[in-house]
């Protein structure tokens, strides 16, 4: 067994599945901040306001992608900071 296996705790898989193609920090921070701001394009304006422009900008009329998306923000924050807490930026 390495060195680096001994200090460094396993990547659990939840881990693994969010950030399984990005290396980088930066990267992640990058992914979450699109992931938040696509969440709050999720929103279903339209069915708080008849203003036009907000119906044609804002096609979303349901709160089901609002759902899936906060929970997806959750775990692509929690995972950057397993990551961060473990240092396992250096290993991938």
């Amino acid at each position: 067994m390495s060195e680096e296996n001994k200090t460094t705790p396993k990547m659990p898989i939840w881990v693994l599945l969010a950030f399984s193609s990005i290396h980088k920090r930066k990267h992640a921070v990058i992914l979450i901040w699109a992931s938040i701001l696509f969440t709050l394009y999720c929103l279903p304006l339209v069915n708080f306001t008849n203003n036009e422009i907000i119906s044609t900008l804002f096609l979303i009329d349901d709160w089901s992608w609002l759902a899936m998306m906060v929970p997806i923000c959750i775990w692509y924050i929690l995972s950057l900071r397993w990551m961060d807490n473990n240092n396992a930026w250096e290993q991938a």
